[in-house]
């Protein structure tokens, strides 16, 4: 029986495991309370997991890293600098906590834009690194099975600082559809060449890579400069897919549909980016004063709505609410539909706010 999710309203696990991947990287592993429930996702999807910290329920996005099917959620985490929730987890959440989590979402995976099969032949690279190798290795453990030619690309330090060495070595040994190649910056004591992943790299760890269908998550400098080697050398960028961390739409307005203002208000002489405007939030009877300009995301937060913010970066979709009246312009659309533009919703964490607005939420 699978696990059922509540829309779009967090649900409680518990973690019945966490180990160490890495000295700064852990995997948990999160189920259902009391039943042993199935999980079911897209590998390459996210959940958004909340925590408890000095009495705040805290919110990011993870990546899934388990596979569909089993009776578990597994997250790998690793540590960042200043990272609240990242940190926390690794350094206090204990097996028998709960967590809050949200049902996984995610354009990136690898059920929505599968390999393209290729002159009878079916290929995929997946290219990683750091914790970016969390969606790929979960998309490519999926295609183990299903006569698929896996490339694995991963960058990292050391070793003992590729997330999941072990795991990677053994599916390397075991199944003759998994080619993996490391590109390590010390690669003492391995089989590994030492590297830094450019053009000429690609070509000769990789020979066939534009017979292939591309996977890519990373750091950002590292996608783009992935992404724009791959334009280079002649890539069909159609078969090309990245996780986004960051949002890639350019500002768009956003205007509520029974609104006659214009979404770029302009300012005359007497007028400053400091005009004051006012949040209306009638479902719980709030009225919270702001500033022209300021993230609609944070005044919602700051004046304790319920409103869940994980990502922060327009990206999860787990603030999502619908401006009824007024004009905010947003900077990612992300994860609505064009329906909901229609209708007014926006990401809060990517809307500021250009005027006096109306606001549900919940």
């Amino acid at each position: 029986m699978f696990f059922e999710w509540q829309g779009n309203q967090p649900v409680t696990l518990r973690c019945i495991d966490k180990f160490h991947e890495t000295h700064d990287c852990v995997s948990i592993q999160l189920a259902d309370l009391t039943e042993s429930f199935l999980f079911d996702f897209k590998p390459g999807q996210f959940i958004n997991l909340g925590v408890e910290i000095n009495g705040k329920m805290e919110f990011r996005a993870y990546s899934v890293s388990s596979m569909p099917g089993d009776d578990h959620l597994q997250l790998t985490i690793k540590r960042v600098e200043g990272g609240k929730v990242s940190n926390y987890i690794l350094d206090s959440l204990l097996i028998g906590d709960t967590v809050q989590a949200l049902a996984p979402i995610g354009e990136f995976n690898i059920v929505d834009h599968p390999p393209l099969e290729r002159e009878n032949q079916t290929k995929a690279l997946f290219i990683s690194a750091g914790c970016g190798i969390t969606p790929v290795f979960a998309m490519a453990k999926h295609c183990l099975d299903k006569n698929i030619d896996i490339a694995f690309l991963n960058i990292a330090r050391t070793p003992e600082e590729t997330i999941y060495f072990d795991q990677l070595e053994t599916l390397h040994s075991v199944y003759p559809n998994f080619e993996l190649s490391l590109l390590l910056k010390d690669n003492q004591n391995t089989r590994h060449p030492k590297g830094r992943l450019n053009s000429e790299w690609l070509q000769q760890l990789v020979p066939d890579f534009k017979q292939r269908t591309i996977y890519l998550c990373g750091p950002n400098q590292f996608m783009l400069d992935t992404q724009n080697n791959l334009i280079a050398l002649g890539f069909d960028m159609d078969n090309f897919h990245q996780e986004s961390f960051t949002p890639t739409l350019e500002p768009t307005n956003a205007v509520s549909p029974d609104s006659n203002q214009d979404a770029n208000v302009t300012c005359d002489n007497n007028e400053t980016d400091s005009l004051g405007v006012s949040i209306a939030v009638p479902n719980f009877a709030t009225t919270i004063d702001a500033a022209k300009g300021d993230l609609l995301a944070d005044k919602l937060e700051s004046a304790g709505l319920p409103l869940i913010i994980a990502c922060r970066s327009g990206i999860c979709g787990s603030c999502k609410c619908k401006v009824t009246k007024g004009a905010v312009t947003s900077s990612s659309q992300e994860t609505l539909t064009e329906e909901e533009i229609a209708q007014g919703y926006v990401l809060a964490c990517s809307s500021s706010l250009q005027s006096d607005v109306e606001v549900e939420i919940g």
